[in-house]
């Protein structure tokens, strides 16, 4: 039980606080609350209701000063008056008042000058399970004094039935106050609200301290050299990063200062969809007891069906880092050495593996693009673009070009390589061609870390101009140049003409009248 008292969390009164509960307990609660179902392994499994992924619709900052003058409002970082977030904060009070609540504390930042210390408030067990598993745990020490920097109230029972005269989206809400330094989370009992809300106020925080926040996986090498893996969801971030011959420093949030790259984070959230033993050993041998599985399919004796989509596509692990055995225990290392920037083109134009100039990072960068599939029905095989910048587009408070120009600064300082790898199809678009084997990326991205791809001969692909190799080893010869592996030559150059006309359409608003144009290291029609 806790010492700590209503008044503490700004709440009227409290039922039971269970306040930074073990791993242990935590699973006991689940279970006598039967929020979940245990696997035939221990792990605990959870579903998170009619909300299986993230609701960005539904996610606003108070507008009011100082912090307007900062935020790059638009889709994406949507205001919502100071009045509206008022009331909404008085009825999430008033709803968490006299309950039994789970208080659970983490750090958000590897680095001791610049972590963010966040308190969750949440009346589900498994949500403070899942914040335990992916926030920074505090040393038992530091817990009597710890003294939150941000607090997040989860109301996750509480849909907002005003939300049509408040002027939102829908009755689910996820506010962010960033002068009271408060979070309120209503309607969605999807745990990712904590993880990226907390990473959004990251992004927000460290750039206008001069530090490079960054969305994506970093491990680092025997000799030091550190390497960073940007991409998003379903690129193979956390699986490429996962690696039994390097160290993870984490596998999807950074910041990157004076000193070098540190995680956000203490914990992993990796996808499941799919997952086995031979592919991801690492992390399928991570889903043990502590680890949390989310919306998995499963039969009465807790057997997995990891190939199963009955629930979501975006069936979810977080675990402790723990768990991964050759994890760096500091969460941080030096300077990087290489970035790579992962997309999993579904058009089937790009490379397996180009190596980026400075300029050509910074652009690539800036435009995020991977492809999705436009559906599972029978015949429908067009794939659709997807530009999102910086490779975080929806957790970036502040304009992209911030990050960008924090980006290029960084490379210019320590000399780092930058390459653009494809993980999606090779041989032909969605539906024609194959995707690319995760052994056939992981020779690209050996190369890439020994070095010696940096041997090979390079030649310049049409439209987009990227140096390729000629050869590579553990890489069929004939993928590295996308051209060469289609049967028709003519509708890869149409392809490739038309996901070019996509990158320099989606461009054009970064190109900003007496500011640096990226446009010329980017693909030309």
């Amino acid at each position: 039980m806790s010492q700590l008292k209503a008044s503490d969390l700004g709440l009227k009164s409290v039922g039971r606080l269970y306040h930074n509960l073990g791993y242990d307990e935590l699973f006991k609660h689940e279970q006598e609350r039967q929020e979940g179902a245990i696997s035939i392994n221990g792990t605990m499994m959870v579903d998170t209701g009619k909300f299986t992924g993230r609701s960005p619709k539904d996610k606003y900052f108070v507008q009011q000063s100082p912090s307007q003058e900062n935020v790059a409002w638009g889709k994406i970082n949507q205001p919502v008056r100071a009045e509206v977030f008022d009331e909404l904060y008085a009825d999430t009070v008033e709803y968490l008042s006299g309950k039994d609540l789970y208080v659970t504390d983490g750090y958000s930042g590897a680095n001791q000058d610049t972590r963010k210390s966040v308190r969750f408030i949440t009346e589900i067990a498994w949500q403070s399970h899942f914040v335990k598993n992916m926030f920074i745990r505090p040393d038992a020490a530091d817990l009597p004094g710890f003294s939150p920097n941000f607090r997040v109230y989860n109301a996750a029972g509480m849909p907002n039935a005003k939300w049509q005269k408040h002027g939102l989206n829908s009755e689910v809400f996820v506010i962010f106050n960033i002068e009271k330094n408060i979070a309120i989370i209503g309607g969605t009992w999807y745990g990712g609200e904590m993880k990226k809300g907390i990473f959004t106020m990251m992004n927000y925080w460290l750039p206008l301290e001069g530090i490079l926040s960054m969305h994506c996986s970093a491990n680092v090498g025997k000799g030091g050299d550190v390497a960073l893996f940007f991409g998003l969801s379903g690129t193979g971030k956390t699986t490429l990063s996962t690696d039994a011959k390097r160290k993870l420093i984490g596998d999807d949030e950074h910041g990157w200062d004076a000193s070098g790259v540190f995680n956000f984070e203490g914990g992993c959230y990796a996808k499941c969809i799919n997952l086995s033993p031979e592919s991801e050993p690492e992390i399928f041998g991570a889903i043990r007891r502590d680890a949390l599985l989310e919306n998995v399919v499963y039969d009465d004796d807790g057997i997995i069906d990891y190939n199963s989509g009955a629930k979501t596509e975006n069936t979810r692990v977080s675990y402790p880092i723990e768990h991964i055995d050759n994890h760096e225990p500091t969460l941080k290392a030096g300077h990087p050495q290489n970035i790579i920037f992962l997309t999993c083109d579904a058009f089937g134009v790009l490379p397996p593996v180009s190596k980026l100039t400075k300029e050509q990072a910074m652009y690539y960068f800036l435009s995020g693009y991977t492809a999705k599939v436009a559906g599972t029905e029978r015949g429908v095989t067009e794939p659709s673009a997807t530009f999102s910048a910086c490779f975080g587009e929806a957790f970036l408070p502040l304009h992209p070009t911030v990050y960008g120009k924090l980006l290029g600064q960084k490379m210019e300082e320590h000399g780092v390589n930058a390459y653009l790898v494809n993980t999606g199809w090779v041989g032909g678009g969605y539906g024609v061609g194959q995707r690319m084997s995760i052994k056939g990326t992981r020779a690209c991205i050996n190369a890439i870390l020994d070095g010696s791809i940096n041997d090979a001969k390079f030649e310049k692909t049409p439209f987009f101009m990227l140096s390729i190799p000629k050869e590579l080893p553990g890489v069929d010869t004939k993928l590295l140049n996308p051209r060469n592996a289609w049967a028709d030559k003519e509708l890869f150059d149409a392809t490739a003409k038309k996901l070019a006309g996509m990158f320099v359409d989606n461009f054009k608003k970064y190109v900003i009248k007496g500011d640096v144009d990226f446009t010329q290291y980017g693909p030309k029609l």
